[in-house]
């Protein structure tokens, strides 16, 4: 921070502390010392108000607040480059070269130091097992959840339900394979589908018939009776250009993160036929971020366990024997 900054912080924080002082002392001086039932002649709703000091006990807290603050700006920064005397983490580095001081730089880094120290060897526990083993697992589901909470539920929801361009985690439509290890990879790499734009290469009819095919061959629904659109051509074009992806029975294809068309489910821009043909005409795009560098490894293991019993409910913890 200049020199300049320095002096404008400095002056205005203590400036606004000594004012506040002033004001407080000079208006307890023209304040009566006694209770009076006397009124300053301000009413309203049958409520009066009372000329009396105010209480003691609050002028003494406010003087509190005041010293506390003046002591807080002592000992910490507040006062522009002023680094405070309270001492640093003499282990850090910024503190190497015998500089003393607070400061907030590395707090975080420090602070999942220690987490880390503390809870490593349990992630690292969970780590050495199989996903389908940690899935059972009562506590690594419940560090599991949490972590879940944390870092996916923002899209994916707190029931792991998803939402509009998010998936479902909780059935058994896989984009990218629902397989244990496969969904390791999907948080730890991040994932991207495309799905390109057709309008210009099969023009306004073409979306609407393949969307028409989409909707009654293979979803099974009728087709409005206003909606002027040839599901036989629908599946031509289909045939032509959309097989190399989902495949030619429509069953998806996972290794490139295109869904199966035959479930409704899958659908996660929606199914209706308005829907349909605005994914064909304008294609969509879904970017599922790495986790690999965030959360490293272990913790994506205890979160690809959590996320693949959401799907396999029926794989129920084992009892033990006493």
């Amino acid at each position: 921070m200049s020199t300049f900054w320095s002096l404008y912080v400095t002056v205005l924080t203590l400036g606004t502390l000594f004012a506040l002082t002033w004001l407080l002392l000079s208006t307890r001086k023209g304040q009566r010392s006694d209770v009076t039932d006397e009124t300053v002649g301000h009413a309203f709703d049958g409520i009066e108000e009372y000329d009396n000091p105010l209480p003691k006990w609050w002028f003494w807290l406010f003087v509190a607040t005041i010293i506390f603050s003046l002591g807080y700006l002592v000992l910490y920064p507040g006062l522009g480059n002023w680094k405070g005397i309270m001492p640093g983490y003499q282990d850090s580095s910024e503190f190497a070269n015998g500089q003393s001081g607070w400061t907030g730089v590395h707090e975080w880094e420090k602070e999942m130091a220690k987490a880390d120290a503390r809870f490593g060897p349990i992630f690292a526990k969970y780590a050495a097992m199989p996903i389908e083993d940690v899935a059972r697992e009562p506590q690594a589901l419940k560090m599991g959840a949490r972590l879940f909470a944390s870092n996916c539920s923002v899209c994916h929801g707190s029931d792991a339900k998803g939402a509009y361009g998010f998936p479902n985690l909780t059935d058994q439509d896989w984009r990218w394979g629902g397989e244990p290890e496969t969904i390791k990879t999907s948080i730890m790499n991040g994932r991207h589908g495309v799905m390109p734009a057709w309008s210009a290469v099969i023009g306004e009819q073409g979306v609407a018939d393949v969307a028409a095919f989409v909707l009654t061959n293979l979803d099974g629904r009728a087709l409005p009776q206003d909606i002027k659109a040839d599901p036989v051509n629908g599946q031509k074009i289909f045939a032509a250009n959309c097989v190399a992806c989902h495949g030619p029975e429509a069953k998806g294809t996972p290794v490139m993160g295109a869904p199966d068309l035959t479930h409704p489910q899958a659908f996660i821009y929606g199914s209706s036929f308005a829907q349909l043909q605005q994914t064909i005409r304008y294609g969509r795009q879904g970017q599922m971020p790495a986790q690999a560098q965030l959360q490293g490894n272990d913790k994506v293991h205890l979160l690809a366990a959590y996320v693949y019993s959401l799907s396999h409910p029926e794989e129920e913890t084992p009892t033990k024997a006493d």
